[in-house]
């Protein structure tokens, strides 16, 4: 109760009624409302400038609160006067009030013991600074705020955003790891090649292919460079996926056609039946007004039987057929067997211990709006390999013509531009190792082969002699040349440690088997020599590294010690240079890179 009688007392106690008196600039009817006039006379003496100001300001300022107070005053709850509740539409009296009788609107009054809601307040000052206090400045963001003005994004000010082109593709290496790459829609294999060569580090020597592999089929092909991988991966399965691995045999065909090309399984599609010169045969596969064609047996496993039956095929540009009476070629017995254009071919693996298959050396037709049903492929079988790279060569050239030469000329068009500007990365071949002379201040090439032939004996009976003088001096430290020989071979992308011979096989078949690929493993049968696994001529070897001692000294050589080598990398830098007793040199190491 005394909180709620503070105002009144404040009005009837003597020392407040004497404040009030000897201050009549700042008297309560000022400060209440604009219908209390003041009894002071402007012209007087006693008025001063300042207290005309402050005055009209104040009668502004009550103004404006009237106004917001009329306006909060009908949608807020009643507020207390004077400690009591008030009520809408009830009017009260001033206590000071000169004419007691007389009531004011509440639209025309603002009572000293109301309180006033924060908000509005905040609100009105927020109006006064924008109009009055503060210059108009430009939003340099419009489209960031909303219409009224705000800061906050609202989800209409930002403009609609565009449908994404991207892609998600997953990609394996060899040894089961993937990586997950978000790629354009319209990227191709070749692109997507460059792209992981250059996420992963490698060496882009051009021979890195996409395969997409059915593990539940059992097979496998190469991707074109040329196509689309997002329209390659729609027509595949859950189980399906792409493997990133080398293929050194994607091209080799036009640089040595008749490795691939048998004479007796090329001939025109005319009765004279005259074979092709050797110049003109890839000529005759790219020219579409030529009539090449592929002939030979092939195994032909049945549709819902595991029989397979052997007969005379014909591949020629419009179609694989086959022929319904021995090898005749009269069109009354030939019967379409699979079209090119809606098709692909894939290699087939395990068909032998799967598919029951007559030989290893299988392949398949697929049809392109087939997924997994194994009705529609078409599984066909050769006598060798030789045959079947043969036929799986001529129907990519029957498909796709001048866009495999286009495919194949574009990467030596990039390095010839780029030749202009930087140093190609070259593989280690004949062509990239020349002989050094560092014996001045500035190293020089060795022209000469005589002199280059005895710089090498030279340094290699240095090496002996520097190797030998350092084992003579006690045990040999973990960082002991002797040492490192027996380990330094372990970091080459060339060596597959412990790994089985028919694992060798498959690693060789699956990147090109071409002239010169090659890998270096760990022997089965004695543990303290190695294996040289080779291709030639489309045929896997074997040769064996023995180590032997010599002087105390071990060393490894391929021909029982005849040439010697310090360690392996000297041995396999050295058959790349020369053939020695191998049927070929050195080309192609046989690498496995993790993503």
């Amino acid at each position: 109760m005394a909180v709620a009688e503070c105002p009144d007392y404040f009005h009837h106690h003597p020392k407040y009624q004497d404040k009030v008196d000897r201050t009549p600039s700042h008297r309560p009817a000022d400060l209440i409302g604009s219908s209390f006039q003041p009894t002071a006379n402007r012209n007087s003496p006693n008025h001063q400038e300042d207290d005309v100001d402050l005055e009209a300001l104040v009668n502004d300022m009550n103004s404006s609160f009237e106004n917001l107070y009329s306006s909060v005053q009908c949608e807020s709850t009643p507020l207390l006067h004077n400690g009591q509740l008030h009520r809408l539409g009830e009017t009260h009296a001033p206590t000071h009030a000169p004419n007691l009788g007389q009531q004011t609107s509440p639209h025309h009054r603002l009572h000293r013991s109301q309180p006033m809601h924060i908000l509005a307040v905040r609100r009105l000052q927020e109006q006064q600074y924008r109009t009055s206090s503060l210059p108009a400045i430009p939003n340099p963001f419009p489209e960031l705020c909303s219409p009224a003005g705000s800061p906050t994004l609202c989800p209409g000010s930002l403009p609609p955003s565009e449908p994404s082109d991207k892609s998600i593709v997953k990609v394996f290496s060899e040894d089961c790891i993937g990586k997950v790459v978000e790629i354009p829609a319209e990227m191709t294999a070749r692109d997507l090649c460059q792209l992981l060569v250059y996420k992963s580090h490698c060496v882009d020597d051009n021979s890195w292919a996409l395969v997409e592999h059915h593990p539940a089929m059992g097979l496998e092909r190469c991707l074109e460079d040329h196509e689309v991988v997002v329209q390659v991966q729609a027509s595949m399965t859950s189980e399906s996926k792409f493997l990133f691995r080398k293929n050194y045999a994607k091209y080799e065909f036009f640089k040595n056609p008749l490795n691939f090309f048998p004479e007796q399984m090329v001939a025109w599609c005319q009765e004279s039946n005259s074979t092709i010169p050797p110049s003109h045969l890839l000529q005759s596969f790219l020219n579409s007004s030529s009539c090449p064609e592929i002939q030979g047996h092939l195994y032909v496993k049945e549709s819902s039987r595991k029989a397979w039956k052997k007969q005379h095929m014909f591949l020629r540009r419009s179609g694989l057929y086959v022929s319904t009476k021995g090898a005749s070629k009269e069109p009354r017995h030939l019967q379409l067997l699979a079209d090119l254009e809606d098709s692909n071919i894939f290699t087939v693996i395990a068909g032998r211990r799967i598919l029951n298959a007559p030989t290893e050396y299988g392949f398949c037709i697929k049809p392109n709006r087939v997924r997994s049903e194994q009705k529609e492929l078409r599984m066909l079988c050769a006598e060798d390999e030789q045959s079947r790279t043969c036929w799986m060569t001529a129907f990519r050239l029957f498909k796709y013509g001048i866009l495999l030469y286009q495919n194949y000329k574009i990467p030596q068009q990039r390095k010839a531009l780029l030749s202009h500007f930087s140093a190609p990365v070259r593989s280690v071949s004949e062509n990239s190792l020349v002989a050094m002379d560092f014996s001045g201040r500035i190293g020089r090439v060795i022209d000469n082969p005589v002199e280059a032939q005895s710089a090498a004996l030279e340094e290699g009976h240095a090496w002996r002699k520097r190797s030998q003088r350092m084992h003579n001096l006690g045990s040999p430290s973990p960082l002991h040349p002797s040492s490192l020989s027996a380990v330094i071979h372990k970091t080459q992308l060339w060596f597959h440690g412990r790994i089985t011979r028919e694992e060798s096989h498959r690693m060789i078949h699956q990147q090109g088997q071409v002239d010169g690929l090659f890998l270096l493993r760990d022997s089965q049968s004695n543990p303290k020599a190695f294996v040289l696994t080779l291709c030639h001529h489309q045929k896997i070897k074997h040769f064996q590294i023995l180590p032997c001692e010599e002087d105390g000294q071990m060393f490894f050589s391929l021909d029982d010690g005849a040439t010697k080598f310090t360690d392996l990398i000297q041995l396999v830098e050295f058959y790349q240079l020369n053939r020695g007793v191998l049927p070929c040199k050195l080309k192609h190491p046989c690498t496995i890179v993790a993503l």
